[in-house]
């Protein structure tokens, strides 16, 4: 009897241990950038596998509407942590220089900024120079759109006329003939393109990166509330998610699973692919290989600032030292993440 009493006690005390474990979960609300499409298992990976919870943390995934949204909803404090575009982040701080809670860039993800031109090849479009006095389209908050400037001036593209639509519309309109081209993030584009009909070699795809526009692309951004009042949940996110990162290059096509448990209606075949462009083309880039994945350059960083300064029309001039804040990244051992 004496043993199974201590048993008991045993078990009772390892109960209340883990009981206090599960109270002791620090909640973190995050938002993605945009929908649950491929790219949103970079964090639903290590939700589900649980890195999240065994870093202490209670982390809810909500789906977003653009990046300048969530930079707007980690402000306000209605989210602690988002997945956002830089120059998004940089426009807010350079246009609010008296906001309380500016959002600050903790880890880079999109080593490279995903924008791109893209146009049917029967266009006749070839180069950046084929751009002189073309119709371009995308919704005005588009971060390609947005960034145009920043294209043209290191393309010498002049008379560009420009188009508005909603997002669903974007390539709907370049197959229709209605615009010569279009801005976007490639593997969102190219992608869509094709669930028109498209085929993939008839796209004619100009990516920033590789004409001359070396932008940061999506980052993790954090408030300065949580910063300041629970700086080791900052750095226990970061770790979690590198962790799931090394999960979702590992197997990208099984890590899609994760997102049609939120979304059952996706294409999963498509998402796969949608995920392996994201990777290839601005996570596993060589830039992001030269510099470290989670980490940036600071001469390059000042050098987008002050782009996007200029191609924004802000306020005032962005100031690269309060929109990145490198200290909570994890260790280098961690963020050996990419495949060489």
């Amino acid at each position: 009897m004496k043993k199974r009493a201590f048993l008991q006690t045993v078990a009772a005390l390892a109960a209340t241990a883990s009981f206090g474990v599960a109270q002791a979960q620090t909640p973190i609300k995050f938002q993605l950038d945009w929908r649950f499409e491929g790219p949103a298992a970079l964090f639903l990976v290590p939700a589900a596998k649980g890195y999240f919870k065994q870093a202490g943390l209670d982390v809810t995934v909500d789906a977003g509407n653009g990046s300048g949204g969530t930079v707007t909803r980690v402000a306000s404090g209605t989210y602690d942590i988002g997945f956002a575009d830089m120059a998004a982040l940089m426009e807010f701080h350079a246009n609010n220089p008296d906001a309380p809670n500016k959002p600050v860039a903790v880890m880079m993800v999109y080593n490279n900024t995903p924008a791109s031109v893209m146009a049917l090849k029967k266009s006749g479009i070839k180069t950046p120079a084929d751009l002189n006095g073309k119709k371009l389209g995308a919704p005005v908050f588009d971060a390609g759109r947005r960034a145009f400037p920043i294209f043209a001036a290191a393309n010498k593209v002049t008379g560009v006329q420009w188009t508005a639509m909603d997002p669903p519309l974007r390539e709907t309109m370049l197959v229709r003939g209605d615009i010569d081209a279009i801005t976007g993030f490639t593997f969102t584009s190219v992608l869509n393109l094709e669930a028109r009909g498209v085929k993939a070699e008839d796209v004619v795809v100009l990516q920033y990166p590789d004409y001359g526009v070396k932008l940061y692309g999506n980052a993790i951004i954090a408030s300065p509330k949580l910063i300041k009042e629970n700086p080791a949940a900052v750095k226990a996110f970061l770790a979690a998610f590198a962790k799931g990162m090394k999960d979702v290059l590992a197997n990208p096509a099984a890590s899609i699973e994760t997102v049609k448990a939120r979304d059952g209606i996706i294409n999963v075949p498509l998402e796969t692919r949608r995920l392996k462009m994201a990777i290839d083309t601005v996570i596993n880039s060589p830039d992001a290989r030269a510099e470290g994945f989670g980490q940036i350059n600071p001469g390059r960083m000042s050098l987008m600032a002050s782009q996007v300064s200029d191609a924004f029309s802000t306020k005032t001039r962005v100031n690269p030292a309060t929109v990145w804040d490198g200290s909570f990244l994890p260790t280098k051992a961690e963020l050996d993440v990419l495949k060489k």
